[in-house]
């Protein structure tokens, strides 16, 4: 009897499996790549808003504090959003005429808010609180990238939860003191006001890295053994902040 099947029958067959095993794990290990990509999670990826406003000039250039547009920030989850009238603070003494801000003055005629198309977002089932934050003293670059040198404002970070997680199982290796400030709330907003005074070359190697919007997990023993002090005497509980309950209502 004619042999059925050629010697090289056992090469494909063999070929055949290791493809079929392996394509499942090809196929999740492309999906988790996608889901990671700035083409889905848009991390650094300009976002067209009607009116092309600049962190970059109004911050690092006018010395703007964040507080005077994001008024909320201190004292509420959410940082909000500056109406109308506060643009028109300065804009109607200054850029009076500028065809950019035809639909600023538009909207403080007519009396209708400006419409922003929001950057960053968090799920529905996700509490996030911007306040407890800011009185630990996390920067604003910590989660949003370097904000201060955005021309037109992109996402920094694509808020994950490994990535929440990091800091909030080891909060030492993220938090630091400036000597310069009060409080923890007013280092977050002196470090923009440091950086105006005294360029790049004054502030501290871990500032320096955190307006460039770098990861800031410090590996650097002393910076974690003043870390850990910074945990103690603002009375952060570790243990309490990687419960699920923490963040998911």
């Amino acid at each position: 009897m004619a042999q059925l099947f050629k010697p090289y029958s056992n090469i494909v067959a063999r070929a055949s499996i290791v493809v079929g095993a392996a394509t499942p794990v090809l196929i999740g290990l492309a999906a988790a790549a996608y889901s990671r990509s700035p083409y889905n999670t848009k991390v650094e990826v300009p976002l067209n808003q009607p009116v092309p406003f600049s962190h970059q000039h109004h911050v690092s250039e006018l010395g703007l504090d964040c507080r005077y547009c994001h008024t909320s920030v201190e004292k509420s989850s959410y940082a909000g959003i500056p109406p109308t009238e506060t643009c028109m603070s300065c804009h109607s003494q200054i850029w009076t005429n500028s065809p950019l801000l035809e639909p600023v003055r538009k909207s403080y005629e007519d009396k209708t808010p400006i419409v922003w198309n929001k950057v960053n977002t968090v799920p529905e089932f996700v509490n996030f609180n911007h306040s407890i934050h800011v009185a630990r003293g996390v920067n604003c670059n910590q989660c949003h990238g370097p904000v201060n040198d955005m021309q037109i404002t992109f996402k920094g970070r694509a808020f994950q939860m490994q990535w929440c997680l990091q800091c909030h199982r080891s909060p030492e290796h993220y938090l630091y003191k400036d000597p310069e400030s009060a409080s923890p709330r007013q280092q977050v907003f002196n470090l923009y006001m440091k950086l105006q005074e005294k360029g790049v070359t004054g502030l501290s190697p871990r500032e320096q890295a955190l307006m460039k919007g770098e990861e800031q997990e410090s590996g650097k023993s002393e910076d974690v053994l003043e870390g850990k002090e910074i945990v103690k005497a603002l009375g952060v509980k570790t243990q309490q902040l990687a419960d699920c309950s923490v963040c998911h209502y």
